[in-house]
């Protein structure tokens, strides 16, 4: 499955993971579910939970400075 990953304020990236878990799209954009968060239309997704998306969004939570 082909999915645009939009991490807010750094980009899009599509990856493509077979069935994959919110916590996979993470990984394949080099995130952790510790550092950063899934939004579908504005909801939060667990790391656990099936995508069905073709596009979600990322909110990285926690940044180095």
């Amino acid at each position: 499955m082909q999915v645009t990953v939009n991490v807010i304020g750094e980009g899009s990236e599509t990856v493509t993971v077979d069935d994959p878990a919110y916590g996979d799209l993470l990984a394949a954009v080099d995130l952790s579910p510790h550092e950063a968060s899934v939004f579908v239309d504005g909801q939060p997704k667990p790391a656990d939970g099936s995508v069905t998306e073709a596009e979600v969004q990322v909110v990285r939570l926690v940044r180095g400075g």
